[in-house]
This record gives C-alpha cells, sequence and structure tokens, in this order.
C-alpha cells in the first residue's frame, strides 16, 4: 500500500492539487462562505483523475502485480490525504483568524469547530458521490464530477441558511471558539464518525463497480 501511495503521489498527482490545498487559506477572507475553499479539495481529486485519465492512469496501473482492489485502495488514499491536509492547514488558519481577533463573519459559519465538523461531512458526501459515479466509468470523470458538485453546494446553500434562519445555530453554533464548545464539539465529532463511515463505505462501494468494469 505504501508503494502505490507513493506511486500516486509521484505519477498521479496534478499540481494544481497543490493550490487548491493552499486554498484552506480563504478561511482567512473576511466575510465569505468559508465551506468553498473545502470544495477546492474535491476539485483536486477531479484533476487528479481527468489528468490519470489522459496518461492512461488506470490502464498503467492494471498492468501492476496488483489488484483492482488495490488500484481504489491507493486513490482514496491519497484523496483522503489531500482532505485532511487542506482541514488541517484550515484548521491552523482559523488559529491565527482568533489570535487575530478577526471581525465576525456576516456572510456565513464561523471557522470554528462546528465549521470543521461540517465540512468533513460534506467532503465525504463528495467523495461517495464522485466515486460511486467514477468507478462505473474511468473515462468520464467530468460526469462524476458534476453531480457531486451539484450535490456539495446544494448542502453549502442549506448549511450556511441554517445559520440565518434558526437562532440555535446562529446565537450558539456561528460564534467564536470557545464559546458553547461543547456543541460545537458535538457536530465536529459527528461530522469525524460520518467522514470516516461514509468513506468507509463509499470505498466498498467503488471497488465493488470497478471490480465490475471490462478495461
Amino acid at each position: 500500500m505504501k508503494k502505490l501511495l507513493k506511486k500516486e503521489l509521484l505519477l498521479s498527482f496534478h499540481p494544481t492539487a497543490a493550490i487548491f490545498v493552499a486554498m484552506a487559506a480563504m478561511v482567512l477572507i473576511p466575510n465569505y462562505p468559508y465551506y468553498v475553499s473545502f470544495f477546492y479539495a474535491g476539485l483536486a481529486v477531479f484533476f487528479t483523475c481527468i489528468t490519470g485519465r489522459e496518461n492512461n492512469d488506470v490502464f498503467f496501473s492494471m498492468m501492476l502485480p496488483i489488484s483492482k482492489k488495490d488500484i481504489v485502495k491507493a486513490r482514496y488514499g491519497y484523496v483522503l490525504l489531500i482532505e485532511l491536509t487542506q482541514i488541517l492547514l484550515a484548521v491552523g488558519f482559523a488559529l491565527i483568524k482568533s489570535v487575530l481577533q478577526f471581525p465576525a463573519n456576516s456572510a456565513g459559519i464561523e471557522a470554528n469547530m462546528a465549521m470543521f465538523g461540517v465540512a468533513l461531512f460534506m467532503l465525504s458526501i463528495f467523495n461517495l458521490i464522485f466515486f460511486a459515479i467514477y468507478y462505473r466509468n474511468v473515462k468520464k470523470p467530468g460526469v462524476a464530477a458534476i453531480f457531486a458538485s451539484v450535490a456539495y453546494f446544494l448542502l453549502l446553500g442549506i448549511f450556511e441558511m441554517l445559520v440565518f434562519i434558526i437562532p440555535f445555530a446562529r446565537d450558539k453554533i456561528d460564534t467564536f471558539d470557545p464559546l458553547f464548545w461543547e456543541y460545537k464539539l458535538i457536530i465536529l465529532a459527528v461530522g469525524v464518525v460520518s467522514f470516516i463511515v461514509i468513506n468507509i463505505l463509499s470505498y466498498l462501494s467503488s471497488v465493488k463497480n470497478f471490480s465490475k468494469q471490462d478495461i
């Protein structure tokens, strides 16, 4: 697995992925819907897959003495590494923002624990939809990206709207840390658990779909 992950990082890594991961710094932008920054991790996944299609990455991998399951596992390891790296960077920038006492975000939720929990959930849904479609036909990553992106932005709109129309979300969740930390910690925990569970289910489904492809 370590060698396959190394192959993903050295041969499948698209240069824009580094730029998209750095979009974690968008949490420093005043009055901005911060969930947008995590969508770029999904774009990194798409660019990786579309570049792999042009470079016949899947066909190259199929010639290696490995199973289709290993190919999917390596790609998931790469994707989770990209997404979690961006999350960790965003946490660092959120801490900087807190120390410098940036003004409140009037465009959506603050960069707090709850936001990261929701972001993890949204990324897991993106992965679920993207790979459910992609591993049915690896030649059409664009179709997978369209459906996954639409789902992501629908969720983004819903979660951002909640902090404006629901008093509890507005008064307790959309606040600076460590205010009401116990509520935010619950949301963060739910986000972490959902990220793990959904990605495991997504991986298992992807292995099943990919095994049926005649490549």
